[in-house]
């Protein structure tokens, strides 16, 4: 892609101030390398293997998983969606109690302050605010307690449960078209129940974003404006290029900012 190709880069008063000219009632937002840096899905899963949080056996096969896929042979859902069975038989106690140790010493020190900030000035006008995200929900749930998003409100990879002991059985795995599947899933992609602004940063992001170009935002007062929802934060390449393409202009935080 050119250098002299690049979608508009937002300031933080610029992205905050775009943002609210939407006054929307909805927000969505994608977690890993959105609301903070690391990617906490594959940190989780090789933090489960240091501390050997699984058995060995789970370890050996999860490792070969996670090769095909950075060799392209397990697709993204599929990798995203076996991180979550890895821990088939673990008490979901147990868990819960590893996603709040984890995510306190390797993922919070790494939160973006700008869109914590915006996160609570949207809450503080009522706009309902949804997290998903295809790393596992123990993390996830944990996380966004830091941002007082309830747990009822987060859409991320699943399987069942059965008596407090975890299964293999996937729920779903929000990831591409599966993101826009799990809002639809909870009734939030269409007419007054579309997010009026989605911020993601990955191209696993890009079905999500798009929703949010598809209603006629208002302002204030409800007269019409013609802003797009679609914001990309700390985008990867290839939504980079989307972006591009789309006019989406684009916003990075400080401690990440090219």
């Amino acid at each position: 892609m050119s250098d002299r190709i690049t979608p508009r880069r937002l300031t933080t008063p610029e992205f905050h101030a775009r943002v609210h000219a939407l006054n929307p009632a909805i927000a969505v937002f994608d977690c890993d390398g959105t609301l903070w840096s690391p990617d906490a899905g594959s940190a989780f899963m090789h933090w489960s293997i240091d501390t050997q949080l699984i058995s060995p056996g789970q370890i050996a096969w999860l490792q070969d998983r996670y090769e095909g896929y950075k060799r392209g042979t397990v697709s993204e859902y599929d990798i995203c969606g076996e991180m979550v069975q890895v821990y088939r038989g673990l008490p979901e106690k147990i868990l819960r109690e590893a996603a709040a140790h984890f995510f306190s010493d390797y993922i919070e020190p790494y939160i973006f302050p700008e869109l914590a900030l915006l996160i609570s000035e949207l809450q503080h006008r009522h706009c309902e605010i949804w997290a998903v995200s295809s790393t596992n929900h123990w993390v996830i749930e944990e996380g966004v307690r830091r941002f007082n998003i309830p747990a009822r409100n987060v859409l991320a990879a699943r399987v069942e449960v059965d008596n407090g002991i975890v299964t293999d059985r996937l729920v779903h795995v929000p990831t591409d078209e599966d993101k826009v599947e799990a809002l639809r899933r909870v009734g939030i992609t269409e007419g007054e129940n579309a997010p009026n602004v989605v911020f993601g940063n990955s191209i696993h992001d890009a079905a999500m974003l798009s929703i949010a170009c598809g209603f006629q935002a208002k302002g204030a007062k409800g007269e019409p404006i013609g802003l797009c929802g679609a914001f990309p934060v700390n985008p990867s390449v290839a939504l980079l290029e989307l972006a591009t393409a789309e006019g989406w202009p684009v916003y990075y935080p400080a401690s990440i900012r090219p």
